[in-house]
């Protein structure tokens, strides 16, 4: 990596942060496809929106890893993580991906497992829905992104806060479902940080060899602590064959952090 590029990803982590979500979905939001698939593991329909990289219409054989998106929405998530993608396929930083962004229906459903917790019952009318979501993902979209589209077996997911949460309960829970792990501020705080007290007998027996968990987090103490702490466990367990990263981020806040860190996560992670 040269100094040149270096400057150049962080120009491109700057300039992102300081356009608003609105400004990108409008103005920025490289070409994309959408299409909607009915559903049986989740019993409705769910939009999907898709981004093609620039080198996908000049080949006509060659397979493309894809990076998926929950909280995939328009007006969600998919814009900044496109743009992001999109820039970083220019700078030459990651390959050439596809992005597979899932609209949310009821997103504290499917982002959560499930608590014991009354106070994380409390937050939506439905709550630890992510096994039928994951599902979903499992058996239903990602034979369908296969389908329709040139795509390797090169996978990735990317989400925050409770997508967040959603993608290191998979990471732990199925491991080989995605190669590359991307979790920005996750919400590991739910019930009680469950799911970090059970990491901790089950890393160094996981398949993981191949894949990559890129952790950050913001300056949120309930999310901080249980970061690190995962962070703690990974050390002391050495999974074999995981590539793994744990880049705190106590300059940024929670609703900052997926556009000051989320090019750089995905820059790691992906490339």
């Amino acid at each position: 990596m040269t100094p040149t590029v270096r400057l150049s990803l962080s120009a491109m982590v700057a300039t992102l942060a300081a356009v608003p979500l609105s400004s990108q979905a409008t103005t920025r939001l490289p070409a994309h496809q959408t299409f909607t698939l009915a559903s049986h593991a989740v019993a409705e329909r769910r939009v999907i929106n898709v981004y093609l990289p620039p080198a996908y219409a000049a080949s006509t054989r060659r397979p493309f890893p894809v990076l998926y998106v929950p909280d995939g929405g328009l007006a969600e998530d998919f814009p900044h993580v496109v743009i992001s993608v999109d820039s970083l396929i220019r700078l030459g930083r990651i390959p050439a991906t596809i992005v597979v962004g899932i609209e949310n229906t009821e997103r504290r459903r499917d982002m959560t497992g499930p608590t014991t917790f009354a106070s994380d019952s409390a937050i939506a009318p439905h709550v630890g829905g992510s096994a039928a979501f994951r599902m979903f993902i499992r058996t239903e979209l990602m034979p369908e992104i296969r389908r329709r589209y040139r795509t390797s077996d090169d996978t990735g997911i990317v989400g925050e806060s409770l997508a967040g949460l959603f993608v290191v309960e998979t990471f732990l829970l199925e491991p080989t479902l995605f190669r590359r792990y991307v979790a920005i501020s996750p919400s590991l705080w739910w019930d009680g940080g469950g799911l970090v007290t059970g990491a901790e007998g089950g890393l160094a027996v996981s398949p993981l060899t191949g894949r990559t968990l890129y952790l950050t987090s913001a300056n949120e103490a309930d999310i901080v602590a249980r970061v690190d702490r995962l962070a703690a466990v990974l050390r002391s367990a050495s999974p074999t064959g995981l590539r793994w990263f744990h880049h705190p981020r106590p300059d940024l806040e929670h609703g900052t952090i997926y556009l000051g860190e989320g090019p750089r996560a995905l820059a790691t992670a992906l490339h």
